[in-house]
């Protein structure tokens, strides 16, 4: 199973990475409703922070968000049920068949790819700070002195200019020509 079909099918409801009933019930290749009946015979096995219903403002939320659902489920007036890694994985002692395990595994997988590209976002995240608070004292610094530079009066600041100077500006003696 490619794993990247499951990565589009994992989205992310209150604050739980979750995949919908009608993707998984694709996944094992059974109906919805079969899925679903699967797991109230079995609601035991699903506690909250496994399995929840999503609530009808948090449909319309995830609707609008994202626009790969069919059209058919859009308008649906039941929201249907999530389901959280550790959900999903409890489906495979609920869905006894040998797709329901290697669908399983696969979902595994790409929960835990999902994990490590989200620890990887947050290493970068945090060398990134560093990196800003690092350039931000530097540019305090230059800042600092930019300013230092700036408040020293302008009698002081006035100097002799350095490199050539043309001997007219200078106010020096001119050396007569030569004649040929």
């Amino acid at each position: 199973m490619d794993l990247q079909i499951i990565q589009q099918k994992i989205f992310t409801v209150r604050n739980h990475r979750v995949m919908m009933d009608f993707h998984l019930a694709e996944l094992y290749h059974v109906e919805t409703r079969v899925l679903k009946q699967a797991v109230k015979r079995n609601l035991n096995r699903f506690p909250e922070d496994f399995m929840f219903e999503l609530t009808k403002d948090e449909w319309v939320k995830v609707i609008t968000n994202c626009d790969k659902f069919p059209v058919n489920l859009r308008h649906f007036p039941i929201p249907p049920m999530a389901f959280t890694e550790q959900g999903v994985a409890m489906l495979s002692s609920v869905l006894r068949s040998q797709t329901a395990i290697e669908v399983n595994i696969s979902i595994m997988r790409a929960f835990v790819l999902m994990r490590r590209i989200a620890m990887n976002y947050e290493e970068l995240l945090k060398r990134i700070e560093e990196l800003e608070l690092n350039t931000d004292s530097r540019f305090n610094e230059i800042y600092q002195t930019l300013t230092q530079l700036l408040s020293i009066p302008e009698e002081q600041r006035e100097r002799r200019p350095i490199g050539y100077v043309p001997a007219s500006q200078s106010g020096a003696k001119t050396l007569p020509s030569r004649k040929k």
